[in-house]
């Protein structure tokens, strides 16, 4: 090989020159028409060229490497100087720094990095793997690892913290010091550690914990010291941790100083000894209360000193597992609540006395209340007799006395008689609904067939005080009983148009749900409120007008009551008032049968035999006249004793019988009713009464036989005989 690569530039040139000089010299020496010589000429020529080419790349190349070499050394000296800011900037930082590379291996580290671990600081040096330098850390002398912990295990929590991207925490030294470590990852996968020297901070911070915890205690000792209640604190492990000097003076003892820390179980059995606890609990449950390890409940108890003073205590457990013991003197109040008690025993027996008093008077007002309404039902069955009497007699008369005034005065007579016995019927109504034996009849009441014969019966009377009466027409059906619905209807429209000076009276139905409301209102006077209630009493009225005793309203009351139809009552003083009843709506309407005036009858064709049973001997005699002027024969008797006697005597069968079922001491109408059909067989018959009660209609209900009940009417009686 001619030319050495690795001889330099300038040592290539002078060999390649040379070997050019010797070339020539040769091919000047040979022949020129020798072609060897040519031929190597030509060869020599092209290896100058190759030369020359190279030469030329060779020089570029050398000047690029210069250029380099050149670039490089400036680098050089500027990572150089960069490393060495870099290393005099860490060194100006307060807290220890050090960088590991993502290898895990130490790159740099500033002078306080480990300062306060003497022992391990000159092994620091570059390039140490992390976990070498956490496990010279965890056998540094001046490391003060947690009480039960081994080195082994600080370095196995200490690479745990190591695998989080950042963290943060506190390293206990010898000498009360300590070191806030930061360690945090760099983009490129280093560690970037920094150390911190905390202890100035920590000991302030305890000086001022240790400040406040006493301030704290002192505060907290005051304020027991002030309270009314012994107080004593336990803490986890159920000892002495504080108390006040009421908790002495309850138990009235001197707790020492040195008590401090005493077991709670050796309190409680001092406290045993000097009381006794109530409701059967023992010191042992007190003990085994203290001794549980959390989830203490709440525990109440009661306890009795030897001079008799009370007092109550109340454990409660707190947050740290500790727990307080109050105790309270409650002498007084329990004094007070046995005082109270015996208070409340004594009036409780007087009350019971009273209540006593109060139910004999009750039952004495009710049997007083009774008797009354047991009379008056009495009463007015007995003056039933003789009134029915007095108008059968009036009837005959007005028969007899035709036209004229005989007949106007018997007419005036028969209207006197009637106002009595709308009188007696109203007080035997009264009685019947205070004694709760009111009979309702409940069936499918047409409103129609109440309001068009109340039209017809105070249109002259509300046309005399010359007042307006508009009853409003309807078609609604209703369930209720329609004696005792026309009878309320009836005495709510009197009222209107009896306290009414001018105006009108208006009588009306509104639909309310599935309930009929009938409103009876009027432009009177009004009613106040206080007086609302009074009106509803018997025999009360706020005004004296015309010649009624106050039953009306009375009787409405209890009858809506009965019936289930609630009343209410709306008035204003100088405007008016308003009367309504709410009725159910019948679900099918009842079939309207017109009434027809009966005509006279006339029994002259047959001349029928009818049995008059009656002890009443005026009712009688004016029954017996009535029926004999229709052309019947009647035979009468008082009794059933008599009426048998009689039957046997004529030999007779009677075609009818009317027949009372109050005849006195024996025998009663139905009694003799149905000894006479099974005598005679069937027989058409009436059972004449005052009596209104159920029973009674059963009674004839089951018999077959109709009641016709007193005063006799007279259409009714007609209507009987003349279908036989």
């Amino acid at each position: 090989m001619l030319v050495n690569p690795e001889d330099s530039l300038e040592r290539q040139n002078e060999k390649l020159l040379r070997i050019v000089q010797s070339l020539m010299r040769r091919v000047e020496q040979k022949n020129a028409e020798s072609g060897l010589a040519y031929a190597q000429f030509e060869r020599a020529a092209l290896m100058e060229a190759q030369v020359r080419e190279r030469t030329v790349q060779l020089e570029r190349a050398l000047d690029l490497l210069q250029d380099s070499n050149a670039r490089l050394a400036r680098a050089n000296r500027s990572a150089e100087a960069a490393r060495s800011n870099l290393a005099d900037a860490i060194e100006t930082v307060a807290e220890g720094f050090a960088l590991f590379d993502a290898s895990e291996r130490l790159v740099l580290a500033n002078s306080r990095f480990c300062k306060a671990l003497t022992d391990i600081k000159p092994r620091l040096v570059e390039g140490l793997p992390f976990a070498e330098y956490v496990k010279l850390v965890a056998d540094s002398r001046d490391l003060s690892l947690p009480a039960g912990e081994a080195a082994a295990d600080w370095v196995a929590r200490r690479m745990r913290r190591h695998g989080d991207a950042h963290s943060v925490f506190n390293v206990a030294l010898s000498r009360d010091r300590w070191l806030q470590v930061s360690e945090h990852r760099t983009a490129s996968g280093g560690t970037v550690i920094l150390q911190t020297d905390v202890t100035a901070i920590f000991r302030a911070e305890r000086r001022e914990r240790e400040r406040l915890q006493h301030g704290h205690a002192q505060m907290l000792q005051a304020t027991l010291d002030h309270l009314t209640q012994g107080v004593a604190i336990f803490d986890a492990q159920a000892r002495l941790a504080g108390w006040n000097d009421r908790l002495g003076e309850l138990f009235d003892m001197t707790l020492p100083q040195d008590t401090l820390g005493t077991a709670f179980s050796e309190i409680a059995e001092q406290i045993g000894s000097r009381a006794v606890f109530a409701e059967g609990l023992k010191v042992q449950a007190l003990r085994d209360w203290a001794d549980q390890r959390g989830g203490r409940l709440p525990l109440s108890f009661e306890m009795t000193l030897d001079e008799g003073r009370i007092l109550h205590g109340f454990a409660q457990e707190m947050p740290d597992r500790g727990f307080v013991v109050s105790v309270s003197d409650v002498t007084p109040e329990r004094h007070a609540a046995q005082a109270l008690h015996e208070i409340n025993e004594l009036l409780e027996r007087r009350v019971e006395e009273r209540t006593l008093e109060l139910e004999e008077a009750l039952q004495e007002a009710e049997r007083a209340n009774t008797s009354k309404s047991r009379f008056v039902a009495a009463a007015s069955h007995d003056l039933m007799q003789p009134l029915s009497a007095a108008k059968l007699f009036l009837s005959s008369l007005s028969e007899v006395a035709g036209p004229g005034r005989p007949a106007e005065l018997a007419d005036k007579t028969a209207q006197a008689l009637g106002n009595v016995e709308d009188i007696i019927t109203a007080l035997l109504d009264i009685s019947k609904l205070d004694l709760g034996r009111a009979s309702f009849d409940v069936q499918s009441v047409p409103l129609k067939a109440i309001f068009d014969p109340l039209r017809h019966q105070l249109e002259p009377m509300a046309r005399a005080k010359g007042l307006g009466l508009r009853i409003v027409d309807t078609g609604l059906t209703v369930r209720s009983d329609p004696a005792f619905l026309r009878r309320i209807v009836q005495n709510l429209l009197s009222n209107a148009i009896c306290y009414t000076d001018r105006g009108k009276v208006v009588l009306g139905v509104r639909r309310n749900g599935g309930s009929a409301r009938i409103e009876v209102w009027d432009s009177g006077r009004g009613i106040a409120p206080e007086d609302q209630a009074l009106i509803f009493q018997e025999f009360k009225r706020l005004e004296v007008r015309g010649d009624g005793l106050g039953l009306g309203l009375a009787i409405v009351e209890r009858a809506c009551t009965g019936l289930g139809h609630p009343l209410s009552l709306w008035s204003q003083p100088g405007i008016g008032s308003c009367f309504s009843l709410n009725v159910p709506i019948a679900a099918r309407p009842a079939a309207q049968q017109a009434r027809q005036p009966a005509a006279e009858p006339d029994l002259r064709a047959r001349s029928p035999l009818v049995l008059l049973v009656e002890n009443d001997t005026a009712l009688a005699r004016a029954l017996s006249q009535m029926i004999e002027g229709w052309g019947a024969h009647v035979l009468h008797a008082h009794n059933a004793t008599e009426a048998l006697d009689l039957l046997a005597e004529v030999q007779l069968r009677p075609d009818a019988l009317l027949l009372d079922e109050q005849l006195g001491r024996g025998m009663s109408g139905t009694e003799l009713f149905g000894l006479l059909t099974g005598r005679f067989g069937s027989i058409p018959a009436r059972i004449l009464s005052a009596d209104r009660s159920r029973s009674l209609r059963e009674t004839c209900c089951t018999l077959g036989v109709e009641l016709l009940g007193k005063p006799i009417d007279q259409d009714r009686l007609g209507a009987f005989l003349t279908a036989l």
